[in-house]
């Protein structure tokens, strides 16, 4: 697979299309058996309050996770994407109802880094309920 994404095609300022990602208690238990991360504030309501958090949080592997799916999917190949980072500035959380937490996702092309390795900076912002989840979220992303 290769991106289907020219760099030739791509500007400095051109925005990717936003995507929402829902994320419910059962999402996080899903993710938990397949990352193996039980930790009980993903899970445990009594406990994440014990500890200080207002309710149970997303894994912030799964949020930087959910957030890179714009870039990838911008792409068209997941392989695309040769660096990646983000801060955790706050957490995703996620209350037991029926709604759960939804991340708001956006992005866009900081930079044209490289001609020759065809190569660019994307910068993403990642919300939910209208507070930043993430920080310096960039990927850096080899195009066709």
């Amino acid at each position: 697979m290769a991106a289907k994404i020219s760099y030739d095609d791509v500007e400095a300022g051109t925005e990717l299309p936003a995507q929402t990602f829902p994320v419910t208690r059962d999402t996080l238990v899903r993710y938990a058996g397949a990352s193996g991360d039980f930790n009980p504030i993903h899970w445990n309501e009594k406990f994440a309050k014990e500890v200080g958090l207002p309710d149970v949080i997303a894994h912030g592997m799964f949020t930087m996770a959910e957030a890179v799916r714009v870039v990838t999917d911008w792409a068209g190949d997941p392989g695309a994407v040769v660096e990646y980072g983000v801060r955790f500035t706050k957490p995703v959380v996620v209350p037991n109802d029926d709604k759960g937490a939804v991340i708001e996702v956006s992005g866009k092309v900081a930079a044209k880094l490289d001609d020759e390795a065809r190569t660019v900076r994307v910068d993403l912002t990642a919300t939910s309920d209208g507070r930043k989840v993430l920080g310096m979220s960039r990927a850096v992303v080899k195009l066709a």
